[in-house]
């Protein structure tokens, strides 16, 4: 029997709690899960972008159900605990967004993050207030769990043309106040943004590491303040673009010299077996 729910919380949240800065990485399907836990990584999180990309479509272009059947899937495969990029809760009410916290819970999560994206680029962010109010009710769901499901809220100032850092910030600040349990501000633009960010909140800052020219070291986020690193869809990224230099040589020369730099079928199923 691997551990429980409950149990897999429990390590979530020390690893907020701890000193130093630890690594989520965030695989697409249950094989990378199970790959990185076997790699040592001691907990993971779903992207939004990668699950939608398994199924051909852009980011944003995934159902509630869809991205839960997917959560389903990794935490099946890992006896680690899974966090989950829930986008903006799949809704625009606080009360849908609370139901989208206990739906996660249902899947197996031990955490999951909202954000205050409206889901209308015209629209932009939702307002300070309603965001707010929708943070506080994914808050309330979360405590009403039998378990600590650890709660980030995201301000997607920098990502979606608002990159004002005294907004990034007022809004941190009052997500943390509405009971968020991890901080998050995708798209910072240099370090002294993350320092100030993780200056401003007293709860664990997350920062996603993905972004051309603004991903940092370990070592140099550690020092800023951050307490959690997570990586959004760039290892799938990643994993394409072997896929797309593989390809590439076979149909521009006919010639697998990219098998010279690939693991074996064997290698692969050591990292898949079970227990």
């Amino acid at each position: 029997m691997g551990p429980t729910q409950k149990e897999k919380a429990e390590r979530f949240r020390a690893l907020h709690e701890r000193e130093g800065a630890f690594l989520l990485p965030n695989p697409w399907d249950g094989g990378s899960a199970r790959m990185l836990e076997r790699l040592g990584f001691e907990a993971l999180a779903t992207s939004s972008g990668a699950c939608a990309a398994t199924l051909g479509r852009r980011d944003g272009k995934v159902t509630r159900d869809e991205a839960l059947e997917h959560c389903r899937q990794i935490v099946a495969a890992t006896d680690l605990p899974v966090a989950a990029d829930l986008e903006n809760g799949f809704a625009s009410e606080p009360a849908a967004v609370a139901e989208t916290i206990r739906l996660a819970a249902a899947a197996g999560l031990a955490g999951g993050s909202i954000e205050d994206f409206s889901g209308d680029a015209s629209r932009g962010q939702f307002d300070i207030g309603r965001a707010t109010e929708r943070i506080a009710a994914a808050a309330e769901s979360a405590r009403a769990l039998p378990f600590h499901f650890m709660l980030a809220a995201r301000a997607e100032n920098f990502v979606r043309g608002n990159p004002s850092m005294e907004d990034t910030i007022k809004r941190l600040v009052v997500y943390e106040q509405a009971g968020a349990d991890v901080l998050f501000a995708p798209g910072l633009p240099d370090l002294a943004a993350v320092r100030a960010v993780c200056a401003a909140v007293r709860k664990p800052v997350n920062f996603m590491v993905g972004l051309k020219g603004k991903s940092f070291t370990v070592a140099e986020l550690k020092a800023a303040g951050v307490r959690r690193v997570s990586f959004a869809s760039s290892l799938y990224r990643a994993a394409l673009t072997g896929l797309l230099a593989a390809t590439q040589e076979i149909k521009d020369t006919g010639t697998f010299g990219y098998l010279d730099g690939t693991m074996t079928t064997a290698e692969m199923n050591a990292y898949l077996r079970e227990g």
